[in-house]
């Protein structure tokens, strides 16, 4: 009786992973049909498709939105997803997942550096010089200690966003010329006629990023938080990011 018992635990134990992989694998071929049967319906790219934990819904990550379907494409969602019982915003912090970035792969030379106190906590932004919520953010991490601050021109909203941004790029002290205008309203008065293709390639990487709207910030490990940000969250968050 104990040799078959034990023979019994023995083959469950080895037939566990098998199951498992099994199990993978189906779960693999469904997101993998669920993400041919979208593009084939809605003519688009699909970045990536995930099972979600409610209703047995897809996740289907396509061009920077998130929409959720079934496995028979019965029904495609184009909304946000709150969890029930936490009321958290479940599509919110997907979102957070989907669009982090590997920040070393950040072209930083690109960027108007500050460094404050020892630097070692990291932070960058994509702004415009004519974006209000910006203005409001330069002035906020104005108070930030002990940061590295590498802020990327990124003129999306007007022509003349562009000719302060390489005015502002082409100033001597580029820190000083963008901190003036931003938190001072003190125009760049300087000349625009120098080598501005460092923000050119900033726009071009911001399409590849699909950076939309500014401020938007990115934090050591990867994150992405489009919009206004509270400061008290941006202190939280860089404290919570393994330091350089």
């Amino acid at each position: 009786m104990l040799k078959k018992l034990l023979a019994l635990i023995l083959a469950a134990a080895l037939g566990m992973p098998v199951l498992a992989e099994e199990a993978s694998a189906k779960k693999a071929d469904k997101s993998s049909s669920v993400k041919e049967a979208i593009e084939a319906k809605l003519g688009t790219k699909v970045t990536s498709v995930n099972k979600s934990p409610y209703l047995g819904l897809y996740e289907v990550y396509a061009e920077g939105q998130i929409l959720y379907t079934d496995e028979k494409l019965s029904v495609i969602i184009a909304g946000t997803l709150i969890d029930g019982k936490t009321m958290k915003n479940y599509s919110a912090e997907r979102m957070q997942k989907l669009t982090a970035i590997k920040f070393t792969d950040l072209p930083l030379e690109l960027a108007v550096k500050q460094v404050r106190g020892d630097g070692k906590r990291i932070l960058a932004s994509f702004e415009d010089p004519n974006c209000g919520y910006c203005k409001k953010l330069a002035k906020d991490t104005a108070r930030l200690e002990n940061v590295t601050i590498y802020t990327f021109l990124y003129p999306i909203l007007s022509p003349d966003s562009l000719e302060k941004s390489n005015q502002i790029w082409c100033a001597s002290d580029k820190a000083k010329a963008w901190n003036d205008w931003m938190q001072d309203g003190k125009a760049p008065s300087g000349k625009s006629d120098c080598d501005t293709s460092a923000v050119q390639k900033t726009v071009e990487l911001g399409r590849r990023l699909a950076i939309t709207g500014t401020p938007t910030l990115f934090f050591a490990d990867g994150e992405r938080i489009p919009g206004a940000v509270p400061i008290a969250q941006i202190e939280k968050k860089l404290e919570q990011v393994p330091r350089k």
